[in-house]
């Protein structure tokens, strides 16, 4: 017993990280200096994405993964919002679709072509309306298609359909101050947030109501994050009122007392949170800080343990956290996290070392696939539904991912209809003349379009001239 309790047997303690050679870097990219607490950086198997600073408005960069190296300075950029960039998410069903919440109070949804951006990207698929204030926090929900949630500094929390363009769902009143984070829990049937009002927040979001809450989680008055785990339980990191580092372990049946208390340091970054929920590791991001904390959780006491530091030289501006399926399983790598500097973004690889060179199932059990486990309107309807799982054994190889469509609903669409035999019975030529109808329609569109365009460009043609002559007075 004595023995058990020195040394705990974990295949997770010697878990070590590594920083890749300074070629597998990304370099020269001016990260974006706006004092806000989110991560800066997405990633997916595909691409990296890290919010940059930008003159008149707010951008950022898409790269493949591959294209390591220096970046140059003309490299297109995503550019649509008009003011800076807080947070961005890749969509965990479609590794071509990012989303982004901005100052401008927008959030937008975009579709990055297949091998990346060749010319800077001005047109979102989508612009979602509906927050008063800056958007800082965006979250895609984890199994149901085209579900998004955004939360504003109008303390207004609201979930999408991307697919329609619609808001469905708008949390205005259970926020008095500002929200730090918002987190999905895994069948995302309940969001957690942690707020600057010290309370921790579980909330039902299609019934619209708090199911638990906890006040003064942390007793500091600097930023706490919350996010839920796989069993259901949530962990928090704040401050104590002596300003000193904390994370915490809730479970959210019982919130009267934390399942542990853990202080860490007197650093003043917030710590942000990245969690596997496949090997039940948590990763301890500071901002500010050049270290990575990692521990893991398990049902025994004290429930949260300290596996390891990795430690660096230089200070993370931000971190992104790679899925699991886009991690190489052949060289036991459990984690891959993608570090901001100032000028460079620098990926640090963590792997259990084996001597053996086959697949190691005990690291890699079934992980969240990319597929979709529910439609937008089963869950709006209140369906819940488990991530739809992969194996990782022949490695994971991206799919073709199907264009992201938003079809704006008509209200014309929704006209009552009677169901009288005659019509049943004309149903099939009204549909043919409609579509006839709609197709003339377009071709109109198009043809005053056409006029319209050369009509511009005659008018054009007549000024030219005018100016040229102008100048050939001038000249004379």
């Amino acid at each position: 017993d004595t023995m058990r309790r020195v040394v705990r047997q974990s295949k997770f303690r010697h878990v070590f990280g590594q920083a890749v050679k300074n070629d597998q870097c990304y370099d020269d990219i001016r990260v974006s200096r706006v004092t806000w607490d989110s991560s800066f950086c997405a990633v997916n198997p595909r691409f990296v994405a890290i919010i940059v600073d930008a003159s008149g408005g707010g951008a950022f960069l898409v790269l493949p993964l591959h294209k390591t190296g220096r970046i140059d300075k003309s490299y297109p950029t995503v550019c649509g919002h008009t003011g800076p960039v807080l947070d961005i998410d890749w969509c965990p069903h479609n590794d071509q679709v990012i989303a982004s919440g901005s100052e401008d109070c927008t959030v937008m949804v975009w579709q990055i072509p297949e091998n990346g951006l060749t010319l800077s990207l001005t047109e979102p698929v989508v612009v979602l309306e509906g927050h008063s204030k800056r958007v800082g926090i965006v979250a895609w929900h984890p199994t149901a298609r085209n579900v998004l949630l955004s939360a504003g500094c109008d303390n207004a929390i609201i979930i999408w359909n991307v697919g329609t363009g619609e808001a469905l769902i708008n949390l205005d009143d259970m926020h008095v101050d500002m929200i730090y984070n918002v987190s999905w829990n895994r069948n995302g049937s309940l969001i957690c947030t942690a707020s600057k009002d010290k309370k921790v927040r579980v909330i039902d979001p299609r019934k619209q109501e708090i199911v638990a809450e906890k006040d003064k989680a942390h007793e500091g008055a600097r930023p706490m994050r919350a996010i839920f785990l796989a069993d259901g339980n949530i962990f928090t990191t704040g401050f104590s009122r002596m300003s000193e580092r904390q994370l915490a372990l809730w479970n959210p049946k019982n919130m009267e007392e934390p399942i542990a208390l853990h202080e860490m340091d007197t650093s003043n970054g917030v710590l942000l949170p990245f969690y596997d929920p496949d090997t039940n590791i948590i990763y301890l991001c500071g901002k500010g800080d050049s270290s990575i904390r990692y521990f893991e959780i398990t049902d025994e006491s004290p429930y949260v343990h300290y596996l390891n530091t990795f430690s660096s030289k230089e200070p993370q501006r931000g971190m992104g956290f790679m899925p699991k399926r886009g991690l190489d399983v052949n060289k036991c790598e459990i984690a891959r996290f993608f570090k901001l500097h100032e000028r460079k973004c620098e990926p640090i690889i963590m792997t259990v070392p084996r001597k053996s060179d086959l697949f190691q199932d005990d690291l890699y059990p079934d992980t969240a696939g990319p597929e979709a486990a529910l439609e937008a309107e089963e869950w709006f309807e209140g369906k819940n539904a488990d991530p739809l799982l992969i194996s990782l054994k022949h490695g994971y190889i991206p799919g073709k991912n199907r264009d992201l469509k938003v079809v704006k609903k008509n209200i014309l669409d929704n006209k009552p209809t009677g169901n009288k035999k005659s019509d049943l019975i004309n149903a099939p030529k009204k549909a043919a003349d409609a579509s006839n109808s709609q197709n003339d329609a377009k071709l109109d569109e198009i043809l005053k379009e056409l006029k319209s365009i050369k009509d511009t460009i005659s008018n054009q043609d007549e000024r030219i001239s005018k100016l040229e002559q102008q100048m050939a007075k001038i000249a004379d």
